[in-house]
């Protein structure tokens, strides 16, 4: 009885955490593409795009939401990958200014003409056409979906409707991707409104609550040097380097910051 019970356990942990997939061909290509810029090239070393992208299992034919692309660092690998035979769709705020900064971001890339830009409404939580996705990614912006200086809420609101505007958006079994600055879990929980990091338990929760199920954790992007419990948060680290000068060696030394990398699911 008691083998049966660790088996039934053991089989449970393997579906919780899927083993780690080798990236394809179409990754290491997009990654490997000569057109990226030297400086987005240099993180990849932090990043790990190739490793993380085959994490949630990204495909050249499937439509991807990239939800705040910012400077477009992981648009510059996604819309090649998706350029043959994929959809790319940039998902920014509601601001005039930001989907002009995004247009033009799209615009100036290879595979624009299978690229688009779309705007994420909490007030109605909508980001996309409903079952229109297969994949949603989002890098380091959960945190900012929590800070209300950068147009979050407090009470989590904002970040609720953005995992509920994901889940519409979504394919029945399609795939949320999550990475970002990771809280211990035994911190004040009121630093995920000032520092830039956040527990990895209240992405879960917010995620599950939209309707999502928990597929799958990874390392890849974990960085143990970091103690989340820097001067000025998160930015404390490269690349921003808020302190400029002081205790700049230590802080490089560091490198970028601890990051969780998450997998959810829509159920079919």
């Amino acid at each position: 009885m008691r083998s049966t019970i660790l088996s039934v356990c053991a089989a449970s942990t393997m579906l919780a955490m899927p083993a780690q997939a080798a990236p394809s061909a179409a990754i290491v290509a997009a990654v490997a593409n000569p057109a990226r810029q030297e400086a987005d090239k240099a993180r990849d070393r932090y990043r790990h795009p190739a490793e993380t992208l085959a994490f949630f299992g990204v495909r050249p034919d499937q439509t991807v939401i990239e939800y705040l692309p910012g400077g477009g660092w992981y648009t510059r690998i996604l819309m090649p990958l998706l350029a043959k035979s994929g959809h790319y769709v940039a998902v920014v705020s509601t601001k005039l200014q930001s989907q002009d900064s995004a247009r033009k971001l799209v615009a100036s890339l290879a595979g624009a003409e299978k690229a688009s830009v779309a705007a994420f409404d909490p007030a109605t939580a909508t980001m996309a056409s409903p079952n229109s996705a297969d994949m949603v990614l989002t890098f380091r912006n959960v945190h900012n979906l929590l800070m209300p200086e950068d147009g979050g809420a407090k009470d989590g609101s904002v970040a609720r409707a953005f995992f509920q505007a994901a889940y519409k958006a979504l394919k029945p079994g399609g795939v949320l991707g999550i990475e970002d600055h990771r809280l211990p879990e035994s911190a004040d929980s009121a630093r995920e409104n000032t520092s830039g990091y956040v527990k990895v338990s209240t992405v879960i929760r917010l995620a599950t609550e939209a309707g999502f199920k928990l597929a799958g954790k990874s390392e890849i992007n974990a960085n143990p040097k970091d103690t989340a419990d820097w001067p000025s948060g998160v930015w404390t680290l490269p690349p921003t380097l808020t302190l400029k000068d002081q205790d700049r060696g230590r802080y490089l030394a560091i490198g970028e910051s601890d990051r969780m990398t998450l997998k959810f699911v829509k159920p079919r």
